[in-house]
């Protein structure tokens, strides 16, 4: 049998299943849990004192696509618990790719994941054109944790269509082209297909992003690739139009779970979220695998009116879009389009980011240091102003540099706490190394752990850490992870209770280039191990290619 590697002793054992936890030791040799039990001996000793062990968390919902080819640490998850990471989703992917699409495909990135030009310029490293050799590079080049990734369908459209991907509908032999990348993909190791249909996803120059103009055939030939693989999932993030009926009709022609991201509390559409979780829980009941990507934390942006994501998913902002320079800020300041936008504000919309709720966005840095730290609406109420105007006029004399933050979805917590507990729902959405400059929740499971259990009591600890363990991983097939128990990989997470929660917001300049972006440091982490390797700039994460169907 030989030594175990290491044991971690005294440990309040967490199985990831949702058991209540075992006081007790760890073993892991070559990578995987060797025993639990009592008195385990091994070559090195670790003396847990009574902290808490469990799988180390699955971040299903992450856009490290670009950065894990300059960034094999992809930093920050890694320190924040995280031991997987499913890159791809959305549909927003950099594989597969043609060399004359390359700009496209980063100005697209730039526009719908608020990224920097610059740093996908000087970051990404292009080894690759196809899917199966892009995951071929990942593995040559490793990755502190494990990585998963989806076939995403705008770049699959891009590669395809070109420059005609988000102007129009396919033809059936562009869509039939479309899906045998689709199943070359699956062959090769995806996790599944990824799509949006989100009327905030918008690309260079304001143009949709291409899974957008897929019309109902197309969705249904590329979901349906699925059924041809025999495994994977179909993940979405759908705009309004999209009903669940016709994603519970996927589900059951290609016979593959169905996950329907984003559900997000809105305050002025409390129902809106409740009303698709019950839609799911009732595919569920019918037998069909669907099930609600929510998130755990409050959707909060840092963000200035150079990119102003909050309201590029308006249909009153369109005008502004492909607008640079001059004739944009001449656009700002028209009176005809600040009414349609205050138009459309007053109007109830099923799920739109930005909802009018003036109070909850605050001036940040600005020229005016008096303004800092106040809501757009109290500074309106006192200036006798229209709260719109006068953010837009701030901004515009101040070269649009002023940075603001919106309070956006998510803010109700008892709405949020009774969406954790739906049995439908998947806790999601961390969107890590995406909008680096907007906001960070890449620290999501430990924004689950402190805030969600210890400080709110809405899920107990057991419950929470299954959540974010092998809830995902049995969903998504993740074969042996997700769980401890003997055999599987030791992928851990030892962490204090009575202390673990993200910290607050940073912003930091490593990017390539020297940009910044925002981050969040851990708080009650003491080890993260990957594949049973502690010290993470060895890179022990793998390429995860063969999932259970």
């Amino acid at each position: 049998m030989g030594m175990n590697d290491f044991v971690i002793r005294n440990a309040s054992i967490h199985d990831g299943l949702g058991a209540d936890p075992v006081h007790g030791d760890l073993a892991v040799k070559d990578g995987q849990v060797a025993a639990i039990g009592k008195s385990l001996s091994g070559r090195e000793i670790i003396d847990a004192a009574g902290l808490s062990l469990m799988p180390g968390i699955i971040d299903n919902h992450t856009h490290y696509d670009a950065q894990i080819t300059w960034d094999p640490l992809v930093s920050p998850s890694p320190a924040l618990g995280v031991t997987t990471a499913i890159i791809g989703n959305c549909g927003f992917t950099i594989a597969p790719c043609r060399p004359a699409d390359r700009e496209l495909v980063m100005k697209n990135l730039t526009q719908v994941e608020g990224m920097s030009i610059d740093v996908l310029r000087q970051g990404i490293r292009w080894d690759f054109e196809s899917i199966p050799q892009y995951f071929d590079m990942l593995e040559r080049q490793g990755s502190a944790i494990n990585i998963a990734g989806f076939v995403g369908h705008s770049s699959v459209r891009t590669y395809v269509m070109g420059g005609d991907a988000p102007r129009r509908a396919a033809t059936p032999e562009e869509v039939a082209r479309m899906r045998e990348l689709v199943v070359e993909g699956m062959r090769a190791g995806a996790i599944g297909f990824a799509s949006s249909t989100s009327p905030a996803h918008n690309g260079d120059g304001g143009l949709p992003m291409p899974s957008r103009l897929a019309d109902e055939a197309e969705m249904r030939a590329l979901v349906g690739a699925l059924k041809e693989a025999g495994r994977g999932v179909f993940m979405l993030t759908k705009g309004g139009h999209t009903k669940v009926p016709f994603l519970e009709e996927l589900a059951a022609d290609s016979g593959r779970p169905v996950v329907i991201a984003a559900l997000l509390h809105n305050s002025t559409n409390p129902r809106a979220v409740f009303d698709d979780l019950e839609a799911i829980a009732a595919a569920n009941r019918r037998g069909r695998k669907l099930v609600g990507a929510i998130s755990c934390c409050p959707l909060s942006m840092d963000f200035t009116l150079h990119s102003p994501y909050t309201f590029e998913g308006l249909e009153s902002w369109k005008p502004a879009l492909p607008l640079k320079g001059a004739a944009y800020a001449a656009k700002l300041q028209d009176t005809s389009f600040r009414d349609g936008v205050r138009a459309e504000l007053s109007r109830p919309a099923h799920f739109r980011l930005f909802n009018a709720q003036w109070d909850q966005v605050e001036v940040v840095e600005s020229r005016r240091k008096d303004l800092e730290q106040r809501s757009i609406g109290e500074l309106a109420r006192a200036a006798g102003r229209d709260p719109l105007d006068l953010m837009l006029d701030l901004a515009l004399e101040e070269g649009l540099d002023t940075v603001f933050n919106a309070m956006l979805l998510n803010s109700d917590e008892d709405a949020v706490g009774k969406m954790l507990r739906h049995p439908s729902s998947l806790v999601s959405l961390s969107d890590a190394g995406a909008h680096l400059t907007f906001f960070n929740d890449a620290a999501f499971g430990l924004h689950l752990l402190g805030h969600w259990v210890r400080e709110r009591g809405a899920l107990t600890l057991p419950q929470a850490v299954k959540q974010l363990t092998s809830a995902p991983a049995q969903l998504y097939g993740i074969r042996g992870r997700g769980a401890l128990k003997p055999g599987y990989a030791a992928d851990l997470m030892l962490f204090d209770p009575a202390a673990v929660g993200r910290g607050p917001k940073q912003r930091v300049f490593d990017l390539p280039g020297g940009h910044p972006r925002l981050t969040t440091p851990a708080r009650g982490v003491h080890g993260v191990w990957v594949n049973g390797v502690r010290d993470l700039a060895k890179l022990p994460g793998r390429v995860l290619r063969d999932f259970s169907a």
